[in-house]
């Protein structure tokens, strides 16, 4: 039996009875979503591989789908994200669930049988602070640091060190190239005065991950780029990690909320200098306001006639499929679900034409 904590049982009364922050934006983001309605009917089996963790919002979508389609049936192999790729590339699956986007080398399997790179789609906002469901991202400090806000730049110059550029997707990019000069390497660079102005700030973070691959966090914050700045502890342990930076009033963390100790705190974020500066909760994660909200996702690889990629095309079934989690049904299958957060419709509709 599941035991509720009561924060989590308060947030679910006020979801329920809509007066909570989710549950307002829930109610506003999902009315204008379009109704799904099949173009047609369709038969035969999606195969879907990747992310475990996306396991019950997948069979919310596919009990949802049969409804209207229930010639369909489904073949799950949910054993990690690297897994959904893999499938795609050896035509194995039609489908891969993928809790962060795809590493660049991943592109390849897919280009090679092809001559076409997957199609990506954001599918639901992660998590707020659910271990392995895509969390947002917090910045912690220790509880005794005055420091309440950071914007992004601020956050590389913290966590990044000089570049050349950084990885956009397959793209190099020299947009985020900078010089040492951006650096922050005390707290008094960032404002703070008397004891903090010449404490230097002392940096954790999770693990690098191996070549060919770049965090969301690298993405967001250090423009791509793979250059840390020097003295970064790594901790394959997040409670570890939290709980050096809990003893350390002069250290710099990011993590998921869940992973939040007595002593330490989170900072509000901001895209650039002026703000807003945003508050990491349910209903900023939600919206994508919080600057560190992250995405999952869904993955396919488009039919070629004849083998020829000028006119890609999509599998029929898949393509209604994709449709339904695209629409108001499909998001409020993810709202129901309660880790994951629905799409916001401004991204569903973007999601959608990238489909179309």
């Amino acid at each position: 039996m599941r035991i509720f904590s009561a924060r989590t049982l308060a947030a679910a009364i006020l979801l329920w009875l809509g007066l909570g922050g989710g549950g307002v934006s829930l109610a506003r983001d999902l009315a204008p979503m379009p109704d799904y309605r099949p173009d047609q009917r369709v038969s035969g089996v999606i195969r879907c591989w990747g992310n475990p963790h996306m396991g019950a919002v997948l069979k919310r979508w596919e009990e949802g789908f049969r409804q209207y389609q229930p010639e369909i049936s489904f073949s799950d192999n949910l054993k990690s994200s690297a897994m959904g790729i893999f499938g795609l590339n050896e035509w194995t699956a039609e489908l891969a669930l993928m809790g962060r986007q795809i590493y660049t080398y991943e592109f390849y399997g897919v280009y090679r049988r092809s001559l076409m790179l997957p199609v990506e789609l954001e599918v639901a906002t992660g998590s707020l602070e659910t271990p392995h469901k895509s969390f947002a991202l917090a910045v912690f400090v220790h509880r005794d640091n005055p420091l309440a806000r950071l914007t992004l730049k601020q956050l590389d110059g913290v966590f990044g060190e000089a570049r050349t550029g950084g990885w956009q997707g397959l793209a190099w990019s020299k947009d985020a190239a900078r010089t040492a000069k951006g650096n922050i390497r005390s707290w008094g660079e960032l404002g703070l005065t008397g004891e903090w102005a010449g404490a230097p700030i002392h940096v954790y973070g999770p693990p690098g991950i191996y070549p060919g691959g770049v965090t969301f966090f690298q993405n967001r914050v250090l423009g791509g780029g793979d250059t840390w700045a020097g003295g970064l502890q790594e901790f394959e342990d997040r409670r570890k990690m939290m709980a050096a930076l809990d003893q350390d009033r002069y250290g710099i963390a990011y993590t998921g909320l869940c992973y939040q100790t007595a002593r330490t705190k989170p900072l509000a974020l901001a895209e650039r200098e002026g703000g807003p500066y945003v508050e990491i909760t349910r209903a900023n994660v939600e919206s994508r306001a919080y600057p560190l909200s992250r995405a999952v996702y869904i993955y396919f690889a488009p039919d070629t006639p004849g083998g020829e990629p000028a006119n890609p095309k999509v599998d029929l079934k898949v393509r209604e499929f994709l449709r339904y989690v695209l629409s108001r049904q499909g998001q409020e299958a993810v709202a129901g679900e309660g880790d994951f957060l629905p799409l916001t419709a401004e991204n569903l509709r973007a999601q959608l034409k990238k489909l179309n």
